[in-house]
């Protein structure tokens, strides 16, 4: 891969890319999460369900499975794969697949660059031996998805220790971080150089009150296509407390991410089914009903204002809503859905009113012809017929009027048609 002159790489490099799938059945991959960490303490679901609300553990760790394996394919050796269900009511099969990537010898940003089919990068890596078709090869249909809104290419969860020699991302001798960090970082969020997406100088002025400082070791920075995190000080190798950031990365803090992208999911298919409410069939009412449970059951089960406890995942997953705008999203349904309601409340309401209506039309002649005959004491059968008859008629008379055309539209759930004269 041809990089940057003279950029060297990182003392740890990792990166996490997550694609849409579309399963084709249950595999038989182990149950949960990807454990990472030592065998006498591994963070597995067990660990990692105490960082998050039991809902959002329940999406997190509910459908998950995960297969170890080991790839090499040029600087990347893929660790492992994780397969993560997000079914949704309209569609069951959805999932999101991991793959666990480590990067040797090359600058993590070309990797992320060609990932990202920058113009000038390498070739996408994940290719050959890396391609997910192959990967989830009977599994899982790993085609872009073609609904709108949707995760249509890999999003990147990046991780990189710098060495001695990165003295751009490392704070200075008074514990300053240079901006060129939060640059850097930014380029490592975004898989792209200055060249590929010139930013203004506000824009690089914003990163820093972007980024999310978990200690004064490293830091991290979410955006639309990926997240990143930056260590700010050299790494002295085996035992140094890089090796624990590096499996909070893949586990504690990717699963906050993935949460965020469930719910993201989740609220394109609640909009998709918010724009079909009014496709001209019948059964508006039922569809509408159907969607106020739909929209119950994910504020219930994965949009809760506290879904972790843990300060940087709560950080990052805010952050990840935010770029996405959730929350602007969650706002504009439920007001869209509260409007459906009320149109559903107003048309039974009228339907109600019509058909009450309908029985004061048809009750009041016939009710005052047979108490006439009642009060005369006749019993003629044929005074009785001559009564209903003219009852009939009367109805009839009283249908064709504007109150009786009202009654009639409101029975059908159809607006009123003022015409000229009415």
């Amino acid at each position: 891969m041809s990089g940057t002159p003279g950029e060297a790489a990182g003392a740890r490099q990792t990166v996490s890319v997550v694609l849409p799938l579309l399963l084709h059945g249950e595999p038989d991959w182990d149950e949960g999460p990807l454990p990472f960490g030592t065998e006498q303490r591994p963070w597995d679901a067990e660990r990692r369900r105490g960082y998050f609300a039991p809902a959002a553990a329940r999406a997190l760790y509910g459908g998950r499975r995960h297969r170890r394996t080991s790839v090499t394919a040029g600087p990347l050796v893929l660790e492992g794969l994780e397969l993560l269900r997000v079914a949704t009511p309209r569609q069951p099969r959805q999932a999101l697949g991991v793959l666990h990537l480590a990067v040797h010898g090359a600058p993590l940003l070309d990797v992320l660059r060609a990932i990202g089919h920058r113009t000038g990068a390498g070739p996408d890596p994940l290719t050959g031996p890396l391609d997910p078709a192959v990967l989830f090869g009977g599994v899982a249909d790993t085609a872009p998805p073609r609904a709108p809104f949707a995760l249509s290419r890999p999003y990147t969860v990046a991780f990189l220790t710098p060495c001695a020699t990165h003295t751009a991302v490392l704070r200075d001798a008074d514990g300053a971080l240079p901006a060129s960090a939060d640059h850097r970082l930014r380029e490592l969020a975004s898989r792209s150089t200055e060249t590929d997406n010139p930013s203004p100088p506000e824009r690089l002025a914003g990163v820093a009150a972007e980024a999310i400082r978990i200690s004064a070791d490293w830091s991290a920075l979410v955006g639309r296509h990926g997240a990143a995190f930056l260590g700010h000080r050299p790494d002295r190798g085996a035992g140094d407390f890089y090796e624990f950031a590096a499996v909070q990365a893949r586990a504690v803090y990717l699963d906050a991410l993935l949460l965020g992208m469930i719910q993201r999911d989740h609220l394109d298919a609640l909009t998709d089914e918010l724009s079909q409410v009014f496709d001209g069939a019948p059964g508006l009412a039922r569809r509408v009903s159907a969607l106020e449970r739909n929209i119950a059951v994910f504020r219930s089960a994965y949009w809760r204002r506290h879904q972790t406890v843990h300060g940087p995942a709560d950080g990052l997953l805010r952050a990840f809503q935010a770029r996405h705008r959730l929350p602007e999203l969650f706002t504009d349904i439920l007001a869209e859905a509260a409007d459906y309601s009320r149109i559903v409340q107003t048309r039974e309401s009228g339907q109600i009113a019509g058909a009450l209506g309908v029985l004061t039309v048809l009750g009041l002649p016939l009710g005052t012809a047979l108490s006439v005959l009642q009060v005369l004491g006749d019993e003629n059968p044929w005074h009785l017929l001559t009564a209903l008859t003219g009852a009939l008629a009367a109805t009839a008379a009283a249908l064709t009027t504007r109150y009786g055309r009202l009654v009639l539209a409101s029975l059908r759930g159809e607006p009123h048609r003022r015409r000229r004269g009415d």
